[in-house]
């Protein structure tokens, strides 16, 4: 094995499911299309540039979200990049992958599988929470795909992890995820994403009537397919085991071989990721650049879209984005 090639990790394939009817929400000046690759489907919501021949740009939600957690901040970004966010396998409008492989690395795969069949890359890639480990990945293995790399509170080892993350970790216990969808089978969409903005926002009070409407029909949408909780199981027990892989496939590892310039967001008030690793990953990815948001949560694209485009835009731009 090449020290450039991914781990191989193999697990149970999850059992086929038919696509749910309900249909996704698509924003003005979105498209969506799907990639069908060799045991793997992916939905792609793109945010064509604002002109011609513009660098691409790609982005990958993180453990539960969508393409759709990228809406607030790809148009910002249109004027400089020609920009694509993925729906990861099992989430979003992706059914899940014939292999039922939900780890980092198989994430990671299903990019650069998605990146290869397109020929879009090198693209300015971009990654939040899982996303960001998945994205940390792609940029160490496979650099001719990067042009540069933005993190938004990347999902990287923390053995000290906030109690607030405890529960997300539990997910990764075999039958855990089912014990707790009974628990709370007779919870509402509303209660469900309450609970989910409580967690990933710094001030869910910023959360629009609109854009909270949306959150629970979409929240309504993946409660109604058959994977979701397996999804989740599985992908939170990636997370779990990519935490203590070792050697030069660790993330801590892989993100000091990381040549694309850098830009590492983070939120004071996030419940997910610690503030402290902050100074950890700027010291880990070579020239990095940081953005440290005190009133921001899990989520600084989606809570403060225009601060967190200013700085992808001034990565881009002096790294001959466009």
């Amino acid at each position: 094995m090449s020290s450039t090639e991914l781990p191989e990790t193999r697990t149970a394939a999850a059992p086929a499911a038919p696509r749910t009817t309900r249909a996704v929400r698509v924003a003005d000046g979105e498209e969506l299309r799907s990639v069908s690759l060799p045991g793997l489907t992916l939905t792609v919501r793109a945010r064509p540039g604002a002109e011609a021949a513009l660098p691409p740009a790609l982005y990958v939600h993180g453990l539960g979200g969508s393409s759709q957690n990228w809406s607030a901040l790809m148009p910002l970004l249109a004027d400089v990049v020609d920009g694509e966010a993925v729906d990861l396998p099992g989430f979003g409008d992706s059914p899940p992958p014939d292999d039922g492989n939900y780890s980092v690395t198989g994430h990671a795969r299903a990019v650069i599988r998605l990146l290869d069949s397109t020929g879009r890359g090198p693209v300015h890639l971009f990654g939040n929470s899982l996303g960001g480990a998945v994205v940390t990945r792609v940029a160490a293995v496979r650099p001719d795909l990067v042009r540069t790399l933005t993190l938004v509170s990347p999902a990287l080892p923390d053995l000290r992890a906030q109690r607030t993350a405890w529960p997300t970790a539990l997910l990764a216990v075999p039958g855990v995820a089912s014990f707790f969808a009974k628990l709370t089978k007779d919870w509402s969409a509303e209660q469900r994403v309450r609970g989910v903005l409580s967690l990933c926002y710094g001030d869910p009070g910023r959360v629009t009537d609109e854009g909270f409407r949306h959150a629970v029909e979409e929240m309504e949408r993946r409660l109604e397919l058959p994977y979701f909780w397996d999804a989740m199981a599985r992908s939170s027990r990636g997370i779990v085991d990519a935490y203590t892989l070792g050697g030069q496939h660790g993330l801590w590892r892989q993100a000091e071989r990381v040549l694309a310039p850098t830009l590492l967001v983070y939120g004071g008030r996030d419940q997910l990721v610690s503030y402290r690793t902050a100074r950890k990953a700027a010291a880990a990815f070579r020239g990095s650049r940081l953005l440290t948001l005190p009133e921001a949560g899990h989520v600084a694209m989606m809570e403060y879209p225009e601060t967190v485009a200013q700085a992808a835009r001034d990565l881009i731009v002096d790294h001959g984005g466009s």
